[in-house]
């Protein structure tokens, strides 16, 4: 039995930078971070900004992009200017469209491709293309340097490295057998990009992700030139989120430091800065990647500032949405609930991998195997 596709009848209101929510506790903004990719120097800015115009923290989400919260009335074109400084915000039209993941540590430890260059590549062509403006806020591209942590994460489109030498597109997070050397695979994925708005303006233009069209992925592949090999498995997304210190390839180590809830104060967002080795990753498991470190003695600050790095912690398997006060549709403060679960060890579920919502709607749920934690009038409904 097939899905019944989302019925899709009023515009993707997906908040942006620029374009913010109104939340209950003040306007949210979404800053896109392709890759995940951060320098010292912008981190930095963004901590400032969490201080003087919203709540005092950054928000990580699922797709390593970055919120602030509690912004103060007035305060959107201030934050916008900031952002333009500091070049987070290229492009004014397509900002909320850059959303792009890309494999943790590529180039640096595993994986069969340096894909980091692919990021500003394909955020590049994006922005230059007038026409890629019209993107859904909630489109994804996801590239993954063959050791399969973001190609099982459902992007509307993805780029899988095979080999050395080979690159499958993915739609909609599965193959469809179209192949690319690694020169050229930004530009598959952007020609599929374009695809798809052509296949969603004949479907009435309401589509906010391929998974949405009728047979979006075959008419997307469709439209498409070139020889079809035979399609793949994509790997499926990991369940666990690393956490700890990894050995580089060159003999360097990288930090990763999980942020409890994604909720990032702006005195953790500075530590983070000031240790960097010059460059900063945030991943979608709501955990910033420090590489090019000398070795790991700055672990333990990181650890006694509230982040996360030991890779048996009860915090890697705990995600929540925001819950109240930001919420005005959460029946709980999930955040706080779930804080005091995992600080008494009295996880639900056998302390299974779990997310914590505030009402039916889920919002925020990350992918795979997943225990909820729904609030209710009554209390918390497990399952």
């Amino acid at each position: 039995m097939t899905a019944a596709r989302p019925l899709r009848d009023r515009a993707d209101a997906c908040p942006g930078a620029l374009q913010t929510h109104a939340a209950a506790d003040g306007a949210l903004a979404r800053v896109r971070v392709p890759g995940g990719t951060l320098t010292p120097a912008q981190l930095l800015v963004l901590s400032a900004a969490a201080r003087e115009l919203g709540d005092g923290a950054l928000e990580l989400t699922s797709r390593g992009n970055v919120q602030l919260r509690g912004l103060r009335a007035g305060a959107g074109p201030e934050l916008g200017d900031r952002l333009a400084a500091i070049g987070l915000l290229p492009s004014a039209t397509h900002e909320t469209a850059r959303n792009v993941l890309a494999s943790v540590l590529s180039g640096r430890v595993g994986g069969l491709l340096d894909v980091r260059t692919w990021v500003p590549a394909f955020d590049a062509g994006l922005c230059a293309d007038p026409r890629l403006a019209d993107l859904p806020g909630r489109y994804l591209a996801a590239f993954d340097d063959g050791r399969g942590d973001v190609a099982g994460l459902g992007a509307d489109v993805g780029l899988l490295a095979l080999d050395e030498r080979t690159v499958a597109l993915l739609l909609a997070g599965a193959d469809t057998g179209m192949r690319a050397g690694p020169d050229d695979a930004v530009a598959l994925s952007l020609a599929a990009t374009r695809a798809f708005l052509d296949v969603r303006a004949q479907q009435g233009g309401t589509a906010w992700r391929i998974a949405d069209l009728a047979a979006g992925p075959a008419r997307v592949a469709a439209a498409l030139p070139g020889f079809r090999s035979p399609a793949v498995a994509v790997p499926a997304a990991p369940t666990d989120a690393p956490a700890g210190a990894v050995a580089q390839d060159d003999g360097r180590t990288a930090l990763v430091a999980v942020v409890p809830l994604g909720r990032l104060t702006a005195a953790q967002a500075e530590l983070l800065a000031r240790t960097s080795g010059g460059e900063l990753q945030v991943t979608p498991w709501r955990s910033v990647v420090l590489p090019d470190l000398a070795d790991a003695r700055a672990a333990a600050e990181l650890a006694a500032a509230g982040l996360v790095l030991d890779p048996g912690s009860a915090w890697l398997r705990v995600t929540a949405c925001a819950g109240r006060p930001g919420c005005a549709k959460s029946l709980a403060d999930v955040r706080a609930d779930a804080t005091a679960a995992v600080r008494a060890g009295s996880l639900p579920a056998e302390g299974a991998r779990q997310h914590w919502v505030g009402c039916a709607r889920r919002c925020g749920r990350p992918s795979g195997d997943v225990v909820d934690v729904v609030a209710t009038a009554a209390g918390y409904r497990i399952g």
